[in-house]
């Protein structure tokens, strides 16, 4: 399914950075206290704010110690069967049972 907002991963890491150090900066929280409270090196923390690049598992750990971890949970859950499909296959009106065609 195409996205009607075309977004590139490299937008979305950049808004992500984005929204992680506006949080970071409401609960008054430095880099340097950050790193340590989640055990995300100081540096891979900086180049995540200026870059957005990161690896998932750091990432998480930031995510607990900012409270969001909750946000991963919906990442890759189960949509209505009308959300995924084509338009194609919604004039169809088919419903699919299994993942293969």
């Amino acid at each position: 399914m195409i996205s009607v907002n075309m977004i590139t991963p490299q937008e979305m890491q950049k808004a992500i950075a984005k929204q992680l150090r506006r949080l970071r900066l409401e609960l008054n929280l430095s880099q340097q206290t950050l790193s340590e409270k989640s055990g995300v090196s100081y540096g891979s923390l900086k180049k995540f704010e200026q870059t957005g690049q990161i690896s998932l598992a750091s990432l998480l750990k930031l995510a607990l110690v900012l409270g969001s971890m909750d946000d991963f949970k919906m990442l890759f859950a189960e949509k209505s069967a009308e959300k995924a499909l084509s338009l194609d296959e919604l004039i169809k009106e088919e419903k699919r049972e299994r993942g293969r065609k």
